[in-house]
């Protein structure tokens, strides 16, 4: 029985890739849960299995000259017998020979019991593992979209055959087309237990995607010698980057750019050419607000702390470029920054001295056409996407007031 036992536990190791200690613990208590289902009482019974699979049985029992209850009490001349210093009344943890408790237990509890705990254990090892999994990317399969709940995904781990995700309707990026089959990079921002059922939930549309990105692209954010600060998304659309070097002499745009925009290209295509502006971060919160508005350059940034408002000042031939296609350049600035932006052209009389030319911070990337050869530089097409209408939707307020005209966008929650 002993040899069986023993090889099962082995089996069980190699099977569920669970550690010796973790089946050895499970194994022991399952026994334990065995015996009480079987025959009640047992909490002086305790129970232990060892790395070579020799199972130990402890029972607490107290020592008295008549033996009444056999499970719990001891004769003294027993008792002195394992121990010489024994004496009436005291109660000594007795090992007992494991066999009598196999004879006891009816195989089929016993073997209930086991299967039962194994899993448990097997599924506790299981969500051990994936809830490290939270703020990370991980590669999936798509295997078939609900209307209601969004797309289920499979992931490949060792050891188990597959994991399902869930990626909800609202994790979903609208210009994306997805097919069945298709495997995709999705980020994991929620593991969560219900009985025995792991459910993980991932995204395309959170911000810590394009982190987790960058991070992967650009060994210098990974290193800790170039930081992101912030991140504005828009999913499908765009997203503007934030960055610092942490080390003097270093380049954090081009860093993120890569040769040739080889690094940076690969970010783009892996969100399916969304575009994607890396802005040069600034401890001064007006220049911060002035770049992250790039490719503008506004005449004049003043904070107003009162509401948290960034009141800037453009020239009028760049007004629609700062507010951008649908407003969507103010509100990402917005966004990225934490301040309201209040985007004005300037007061009739007022004189602004035009910004001077400097390095620029801030690169625009959008996917390169085909037979075109991908630059650096920032994109012009983006530019004159950009300057479109200028209608402004989604948080923009527009007003006219002593000749003044004024885009608001405040900064919006959420990822």
């Amino acid at each position: 029985m002993k040899s069986e036992f023993q090889t099962a536990i082995a089996q069980l190791i190699a099977e569920k890739g669970l550690s010796r200690e973790v089946v050895m613990e499970t194994v022991a208590n399952a026994l334990l849960a065995a015996y009480r289902k079987s025959f009640g009482g047992g909490e002086n019974i305790r129970i232990e299995v060892d790395k070579n699979g020799e199972v130990h049985v402890w029972a607490l029992k107290r020592v008295v000259a008549q033996v009444a209850n056999a499970n719990e009490e001891i004769s003294l001349a027993e008792a002195q017998r394992q121990e010489p210093k024994a004496a009436l009344g005291q109660t000594l943890d007795i090992e007992i020979d494991s066999s009598s408790l196999f004879s006891r237990i009816p195989t089929q509890t016993a073997k209930q019991v086991i299967l039962q705990r194994i899993r448990e254990a097997e599924h506790e090892h299981l969500y051990e593992q994936i809830k490290s999994w939270v703020g990370e990317i991980r590669l999936g399969t798509l295997t078939r979209r609900d209307p209601t709940r969004g797309w289920a995904l499979d992931f490949d781990l060792d050891m188990v055959d597959k994991l399902e995700g869930l990626m909800p309707l609202s994790e979903e990026v609208p210009t994306e087309r997805s097919r069945v089959g298709q495997r995709v990079r999705v980020y994991v921002y929620d593991v969560r237990r219900t009985g025995r059922v792991l459910q993980i939930l991932v995204s395309r549309t959170h911000r810590d995607l394009v982190r987790r990105l960058f991070e992967s692209e650009v060994p210098e954010i990974y290193e800790g010698t170039v930081e992101i600060k912030a991140i504005a998304r828009e999913p499908g659309s765009r997203s503007k980057v934030a960055v610092i070097a942490r080390q003097d002499g270093l380049d954090p745009i081009g860093s993120c750019v890569g040769v040739r925009g080889s690094r940076i290209n690969n970010i783009v295509h892996e969100l399916n050419d969304e575009k994607i502006d890396i802005i040069q971060w600034s401890p001064d919160q007006a220049t911060f607000v002035a770049n992250a508005l790039s490719p503008v350059k506004p005449l004049r940034v003043e904070l107003r702390e009162s509401d948290h408002t960034a009141l800037v000042t453009v020239a009028e031939r760049q007004l629609s470029l700062a507010i951008g296609k649908d407003g969507q350049n103010a509100r990402l600035a917005a966004k990225l920054t934490g301040w309201r932006v209040d985007v004005t052209r300037p007061i009739e009389g007022e004189s602004y001295e035009e910004p001077a030319p400097v390095e620029p911070v801030t690169t625009s990337y959008t996917p390169a056409r085909r037979n075109e050869r991908t630059s650096g530089r920032s994109d012009a097409n983006s530019r004159r996407g950009d300057s479109g209408s200028g209608s402004r939707r989604g948080g923009g307020n527009t007003h006219r007031n002593n000749g003044r005209h004024n885009s608001s966008y405040e900064r919006e929650e959420g990822r």
